[in-house]
């Protein structure tokens, strides 16, 4: 999906995070990265195959 160098990290790596952002929408908080993933504000992400990664949320203490 990009020229960049090394080559984009595959959606499922484990350096994903190495990946650039192609189309940045901060307006409606999400982002495309160079690999096919999209990720939101909230840190889910949809993966080019389909699959969704449910977003890190820290849980609060009562």
């Amino acid at each position: 999906m990009c020229s960049h160098q090394p080559l984009c990290p595959a959606a499922d790596s484990t350096n994903a995070d190495a990946a650039h952002i192609v189309a940045f929408h901060p307006e409606q908080g999400w982002n495309l990265l160079c690999n096919g993933a999209i990720v939101f504000d909230d840190t889910g992400e949809i993966l080019p195959d389909g699959r969704v990664v449910a977003p890190s949320r820290l849980a609060v203490a009562a």
